[in-house]
């Protein structure tokens, strides 16, 4: 019999935003109504934050940010991360007293209008709301706190 791999509590948050701050939000296929933005954890160790970031933007909303990225995508990375409780609901997917997960923030600006293809398996619908009104629909607090921070994040990483 072939064990089930367990996830690395290692991920990232990448918050998908317009020029005009509107924020995509995405509703997990397997909870009643959770609302987010792109997340996932990296697939081994050694794999980079950025390119994590990027893997999970493809496969969970079809925009492909990743190496040979159309013009326009701007991946950012926040250099910050969230340490966080995991949501005992979830815990089965980590080894064995995995309780915490260490989150890294992105950004990912988008033109107005691109594709948005979901993957059903995980998501259910998606919506474009302004970065307050997305963070009030968030369900994670890390998640409001990351879209919240939005404005000044991209102020700050745009000054030399």
């Amino acid at each position: 019999m072939m064990s089930r791999a367990v996830k690395i509590p290692q991920s990232v948050l990448v918050v998908i935003h317009t020029a005009a701050l509107d924020v995509l939000l995405i509703k997990r296929a397997d909870a009643l109504d959770f609302w987010q933005s792109v997340t996932g954890s990296k697939d081994d160790l050694q794999e980079p934050f950025a390119v994590t970031a990027g893997r999970e933007v493809f496969e969970e909303t079809g925009i492909d940010c990743r190496a040979c990225a159309p013009p326009g995508l701007q991946l950012l990375d926040w250099h910050l991360e969230n340490v966080y409780e995991i949501y005992p609901r979830w815990r089965h997917r980590y080894a064995a007293g995995v309780t915490r997960n260490t989150e890294h923030l992105f950004s990912l600006q988008v033109a107005n209008g691109i594709p948005v293809i979901l993957n059903p398996r995980e998501h259910s619908a998606y919506r474009w709301l302004n970065w307050r009104e997305a963070a009030e629909a968030c369900f994670s607090p890390s998640n409001a706190e990351a879209i919240l921070m939005l404005p000044r994040m991209l102020a700050n990483l745009a000054t030399p």
